[in-house]
């Protein structure tokens, strides 16, 4: 038997980006179709943090595809503490037929899919976000169709959403600048990566310190919180340290004009972006949050496609 993960963008050919965004699209408009999908079936759904798009999406999609989610707070498992995470892994595959998992270091999402014997989906790590940068794609084609010739500008912290948005764009041929201050740029794997899929897609990959070189003409402007779940200590210095890069008016007037702004949310108005940029025309953010759903069904029929039931 064959087993696939949902652990890294950087595991999935260009092509299965696109047919994972088409079964997505599929799924929202007919939701219906995969009813019984995973009837009988259960998922484990391993949480370090709390969420609330994340746990309330999965455990919305895995019913609507008729299996039963398992939700396993942080005192529930204890990943490497209570037991190791190998034997954690060997025994939730005896019980259920597939691992989500919302985890602090992305070494225990490498662990659980090392030995898990059922799929493992990384529902967040502090190296990736796979599934909502997926959603993001989705978003993005649903306002664009094409993501040929479309610029994305991120602005803000070079974190996990930002790795994963770089190897998305890149291998679906979406330009992308990320500004970052300095001292806080994206993982430099994560732009080596991005950059020799762009070699292929034809998309541009660029970095710089400036929002407004990033922003200028992009039809996409995208943010994320400046202080991150677990780095609460750093707040103070956070803030001063990313003062200038609030997305507000001024900032996303250098955009296209049939520009959209996308965060992947919790938001901290007033912080990184202001209240009349997220609350106004041009913001997506609830129809990211969404297609949250949909492309997390979308990735659970995917991985069953590879692995015998």
């Amino acid at each position: 038997m064959m087993k696939r993960d949902f652990i890294s963008l950087k595991d999935f050919s260009s092509q299965e980006l696109g047919n994972l965004l088409s079964l997505a699209k599929q799924l929202k408009h007919n939701p219906q179709q995969t009813a019984d999908f995973l009837r009988g079936k259960s998922f484990a759904l391993i949480f370090q943090k709390p969420s609330n798009r994340t746990r309330v999406s999965f455990e919305t999609g895995i019913f609507q595809l008729g299996g039963n989610p398992i939700y396993l707070a942080p005192d529930d498992i204890s990943l490497g503490k209570r037991e190791p995470t190998a034997d954690i892994a060997k025994t939730l595959s005896r019980y259920v037929n597939g691992i989500v998992a919302r985890v602090f270091s992305h070494q225990d999402i490498l662990d659980l899919a090392k030995f898990a014997t059922v799929p493992v989906i990384n529902g967040l790590s502090d190296l990736e976000h796979p599934c909502q940068a997926m959603a993001d794609m989705f978003t993005i084609q649903e306002n664009f169709s094409s993501f040929k010739g479309l610029k994305m500008a991120y602005i803000g912290d070079g974190n996990n959403m930002t790795n994963s948005l770089l190897i998305a764009a890149a291998k679906l041929g979406m330009n992308m600048s990320v500004a970052t201050p300095k001292g806080y740029e994206a993982n430099v794997d994560y732009v080596k990566s991005a950059r020799e899929c762009a070699v292929k897609s034809g998309a541009v990959i660029t970095l710089t310190n400036s929002p407004q070189e990033a922003v200028n003409g992009a039809q996409v402007v995208y943010t994320d919180t400046w202080v991150s779940m677990g780095q609460e200590g750093e707040t103070a210095k956070r803030l001063r340290d990313f003062a200038g890069y609030q997305v507000d008016e001024k900032l996303i007037g250098l955009a296209a004009k049939n520009c959209i702004f996308m965060h992947c949310l919790p938001a901290h108005r007033g912080q990184e972006v202001s209240e009349t940029v997220i609350d106004g025309p041009y913001s997506v953010v609830f129809d990211e949050a969404e297609n949250r759903l949909h492309m997390q069904k979308a990735v659970m029929i995917f991985l069953y496609t590879f692995k015998h039931l």
